[in-house]
């Protein structure tokens, strides 16, 4: 396989971002500039994970989970725009950013474990939590686990199991590890590693967990099963998911099952979005997506019947 196109599918496989009109340099900087300036900020000890957090803004408090080979700036001006009207809590995953590999496999299981338990060292009794790709399935297992911990969940891009990948995604996922470590130094995941990383050194190593953890198979659907907040779905419709395996999340969560009603008395509590134009590597800092997400989490709808438009409520 040719250098080039390895490359271009392990960024894809790790779902990454990358603009291609802007260098891997100039990506960093601008997501660091679009990023406000933390009210607080440190590490916590979690099951052996010394994990890095920020804390931004002020209101009720929403926990940002960013993707594979990201950190918590990687939300760019998203994140100054939530962090507006919400406290927003940002989190560098296991291995990611200002958080060490540690000795332990990366695993959304045991990171889902990991950030209820940091939510309360913090001194938060329930988030609001909102997840992109690989923070989604962090967040998924984090609201299974412990439900009483989370006010509301937002899911992006993210399947529930690994067959919801296309194929050649499935196949790019196993060719990721340190080997492709020197190939990735002008992508901005590197880049924004470096940046923040307390030993860059490390990076080969990350690509190696993250990787296996890659090429494990994995079935969600029992955790799923045990949400009982509301939950919101957001792909793009260029995603890197089937979308019957979107559906097919929908269905699980008991939404797009019947008719709703003409008085909206059949609605699901959980929800669906599909953004036009956008796909995997550029869902996390299009304005679309807090755009959709932010009224769900405020518990807002706006939406009226037809009724209550021919009544004039």
């Amino acid at each position: 396989m040719p250098k080039t196109t390895l490359i271009t599918l392990i960024v894809a496989a790790i779902g990454a971002f990358c603009t291609p009109a802007m260098s891997a340099a100039e990506e960093v900087i601008m997501e660091q500039a679009a990023t406000p300036a933390p009210t607080k900020s440190g590490h916590v000890t979690i099951n052996g994970i010394n994990y890095y957090y920020q804390v931004y803004g002020e209101g009720e408090p929403v926990l940002l989970l960013h993707g594979g080979l990201g950190i918590i700036e990687m939300f760019g001006p998203n994140l100054a725009k939530l962090a507006e009207t919400r406290q927003v809590i940002g989190v560098d995953l296991q291995g990611h950013g200002r958080t060490p590999l540690g000795d332990r496999p990366i695993d959304l299981v045991a990171m889902g474990a990991d950030m209820s338990a940091l939510v309360k060292e913090l001194g938060y009794e329930q988030v609001d939590v909102l997840g992109y790709s690989m923070g989604g399935g962090v967040a998924l297992q984090m609201a299974a686990q412990a439900p009483e911990s989370v006010r509301r969940l937002v899911l992006v891009s993210t399947p529930y199991a690994k067959d919801g990948f296309y194929p050649e995604m499935i196949a790019a996922q196993a060719q990721v590890g340190a080997g492709a470590a020197e190939m990735m130094k002008e992508t901005p995941m590197y880049k924004s590693y470096a940046a923040v990383a307390p030993d860059v050194s490390e990076f080969p190593k990350l690509l190696d967990a993250m990787g296996d953890l890659m090429r494990r198979d994995y079935d969600g659907s029992a955790a799923v099963a045990k949400l009982t907040m509301p939950v919101m779905l957001i792909y793009g419709d260029s995603d890197m998911f089937r979308l019957e395996h979107v559906v097919a999340f929908y269905h699980k969560l008991g939404g797009g099952l019947k008719d709703a009603g003409w008085m909206r008395e059949n609605m699901s509590k959980n929800r669906l979005a599909i953004l036009p134009d956008l796909t995997h590597y550029d869902i996390f800092v299009s304005p679309k997506l807090f755009e959709t997400a932010l009224p769900f989490l405020n518990g807002e709808s706006g939406a009226k019947s037809w009724a209550e438009q021919v009544e004039g409520k």
